[in-house]
């Protein structure tokens, strides 16, 4: 054991591995995110195969799979506190591309839902052990950036779930796309066991953490609760993710029904906004964060609330568009814009927190942002869609979006400064 634990703290000195080990990090990190877009790029496809409706298709992408997804992140995150996080993630990424090739055998709306829990549940056992790989490897002035370079997998994996999706799906049909993406998910599961060494905790801070058990799950709890700051930054991100995966989710079927564009092509464009704006977007967010976060660490909240609300009337008009094209290149700058705030908010989050507490405070902050972004978001504009379509026809989808996307940003905007009241207090009173 404390042969393994000096290889592994000698192999983290070197810059190099460290950049191998985030790479690969990043890597599975875009595999989780291409296996969830796939089904977006393909619902319409999906509804007209299996017969489905909009709610059954925001039930597939938003409420069901954040459920499963937020509830198994908790004990998951727990797990990676006290157990090898290394080999935690590998058990993930078998489990949650195996469930996403079943996803191309479904015959009906159970199968492929029942399919879609198997999703979430692999997924959930991603992030948070790959958080608090990344802070205690990275040392805290860059470990905002580090988590944002993490983050852009996210983007990454949203482009080639779009391409890939789009294309694959246009010439040989849907259930073929879900195979081609989910079987190739177990060699990176190999390649994380054979090339990944376990991080000893605290390595970054120069920190010695006891063999003990970690703080029980509800110190944990109480610690994130009574910090206000927290409890705001979490609803601001959930609400952000509500605007942003309510687009993501529901503008391929928009852009679908509203023009003859080919899924191919829309697939194209809108995996290159997703992988480069998004990514940008998240590298900068990072970045600007660190730089500026020396000088008052309120820069970690108001850089993500003047990313969002610079990004909205950006997306009034994407919704709204008279010119396909123009709707298609302005994509690029709405999610550059929205995308400015994972990073610096987790690494806010850890700041706030022991180095033993970390994989479980990125699940909580995770099971809020899943639970209203993700589980609402999507979900809404689905119910909202079905619910207008008698009186506005295909134009529902639009307005349905205008909605929950309008009305979860100013809100997600208005936490974020209020996080921002306690945060210096909050953060002054972290354990170590």
């Amino acid at each position: 054991m404390k042969n393994r634990k000096a290889a592994a703290d000698a192999a983290y000195a070197k810059p190099l591995y460290r950049g191998y080990v985030l790479t690969v990090l990043i890597i599975l990190y875009a595999f989780n995110f291409i296996d969830r877009q796939l089904l977006v790029i393909l619902q319409e496809l999906i509804k007209e195969d299996l017969g489905l409706s909009d709610t059954q298709l925001g039930l597939l992408s938003g409420f069901t799979f954040a459920l499963f997804y937020v509830v198994c992140g908790i004990p998951i995150a727990r797990w990676a506190d006290r157990g090898s996080r290394r080999n935690i993630i590998s058990l993930a990424i078998v489990i949650w591309s195996a469930m996403t090739a079943v996803s191309g055998l479904a015959q009906n709306f159970v199968h492929i839902l029942l399919a879609r829990i198997g999703v979430g549940v692999g997924e959930a056992g991603a992030s948070p052990p790959a958080h608090s790989m990344i802070s205690d490897i990275f040392k805290p002035e860059q470990r905002a950036t580090a988590l944002s370079l993490y983050s852009m997998g996210l983007y990454v994996g949203i482009l080639g779930g779009f391409m890939l999706g789009g294309w694959v799906g246009q010439y040989y049909g849907w259930r073929m796309a879900f195979m081609v993406v989910g079987l190739p998910g177990v060699l990176l599961a190999v390649l994380v066991m054979l090339t990944v060494k376990e991080p000893s905790r605290g390595w970054s801070e120069n920190i010695a953490v006891s063999d003990e058990p970690p703080p029980p799950f509800q110190e944990v709890l109480n610690l994130l609760w009574s910090r206000k700051a927290f409890r705001h930054l979490a609803f601001a991100c959930g609400l952000q993710a509500m605007a942003s995966y309510s687009l993501a989710s529901w503008l391929p079927s928009f852009f679908l029904r509203s023009t003859d564009i080919t899924i191919g092509e829309l697939g194209t464009w809108l995996g290159l906004a997703a992988g480069i704006g998004g990514g940008l977007g998240t590298l900068c967010g990072g970045l600007l964060s660190d730089r500026m976060g020396q000088k008052d660490p309120r820069w970690y909240l108001w850089i993500p609330a003047i990313g969002l609300l610079a990004a909205l009337p950006i997306t009034l008009y994407i919704l709204a568009f008279a010119d396909l094209m123009l709707a298609l290149m302005l994509n690029f700058a709405s999610i550059f814009l929205g995308s400015m705030y994972l990073g610096p908010v987790i690494a806010t989050t850890h700041s706030m927190v022991g180095v033993r507490m970390r994989a479980l405070a990125s699940a909580m902050l995770f099971f809020v942002l899943n639970l209203v972004g993700l589980g609402m978001g999507p979900t809404l504009v689905g119910i909202l869609s079905d619910a207008m379509a008698g009186t506005y026809g295909i134009a529902s989808l639009g307005y349905a979006l205008l909605i929950v996307a309008t009305g979860a940003t100013l809100l997600a905007c208005t936490h974020y400064l209020l996080a921002t009241r306690y945060l210096k207090s909050d953060l002054a009173n972290a354990p170590a």
